[in-house]
């Protein structure tokens, strides 16, 4: 067994969201906000979780940097367990934990940057297309990987799909 330790690098945009998300829950913290505390306490811990995780050379993304993409990934996810939640509160007639799961997912949402819109998607798809050639195959996942977190994931595919002919 080797004592080396594997330090994870995190990129200035991830380093400014966990910056802004610490902050935020020392203000929370200071005006006794106990929404903002709880959900961003739970997001911090992710946040972090993903960073040690990426220690282990078990994992496919070991040793691999911390992205602005990796905390906005999280913070979707976060966003999904919370309204997940919210239903299955609902389906068992607990309206007021429903509401307050909504209520983290609604504060979460603050984090996350502005989703491009429809011209924006097919203004960058289009210059995919002229660089990559009409091939869906090819063209998805790039589109896929770059404007994951920034666009809706099927409104990216529809636009790719019309590009493409695909």
């Amino acid at each position: 067994m080797s004592d080396e330790r594997v330090v994870v690098t995190v990129e200035p945009e991830a380093a400014a969201m966990r910056e802004r998300l610490d902050q935020d829950y020392k203000d929370a913290l200071r005006i006794r906000n106990s929404l903002a505390v709880s959900t961003l306490r739970l997001l911090r811990a992710a946040v972090q979780e993903l960073l040690v995780a990426r220690t282990d050379p078990k994992r496919k993304d070991f040793g691999q940097p911390l992205t602005g993409t990796d905390v906005i990934g999280i913070i979707e996810k976060q966003i999904k367990q919370r309204e997940e939640s919210a239903e299955a509160f609902e389906k068992a007639g607990r309206a007021s934990q429903a509401a307050e799961e909504r209520a983290e997912a609604d504060y979460l949402r603050r984090y996350l940057p502005k989703k491009m819109d429809l011209a924006e998607i097919e203004a960058f798809v289009s210059r995919l297309v002229a660089e990559l050639g009409p091939d869906f195959r090819k063209v998805m996942p790039v589109a896929a990987r770059e404007l994951k977190g920034k666009a809706d994931g099927r409104l990216v595919q529809e636009v790719v799909r019309r590009a493409t002919g695909g």
